[in-house]
């Protein structure tokens, strides 16, 4: 299956990334099939070719969540944008208490007799 996702290029502590299209086995900086273009995070410049990424989508290249939003606030994909895979911790999560266990038949029945 064929992934558009980013490959991180530039210098050191100023990264600038391709928008290619790989297999998705393939390494994250290894071989790519198509380079469509380049992405700049500092200038927030998306520069790519609409018309290869349309061709690209229509060969059934399934875009990355971050590509996929990327395409959208850019106004080249119409569709909403994704969530990432990962979800959001919510609010006060992991402070609820712990909910009382429930006792086994067994359990209730050595309570009521009685013990001598």
């Amino acid at each position: 299956m064929l992934r558009m996702r980013l490959q991180r290029r530039g210098k050191k502590n100023y990264a600038t990334y391709r928008v290619v299209v790989a297999d998705r086995g393939a390494p994250v900086k290894g071989r790519f099939v198509a380079d469509l273009g380049g992405y700049n995070p500092h200038t927030d410049a998306l520069v790519v070719n609409q018309e290869d990424v349309s061709l690209w989508l229509g060969k059934g290249a399934q875009p990355s969540a971050t590509v996929h939003n990327l395409l959208v606030t850019h106004n080249l994909l119409k569709a909403d944008k994704v969530t990432s895979w990962r979800p959001k911790r919510k609010e006060g999560a992991g402070t609820e208490a712990t909910p009382e266990k429930s006792e086994t038949p067994a359990e209730t029945k050595a309570k009521d007799t009685p013990q001598e």
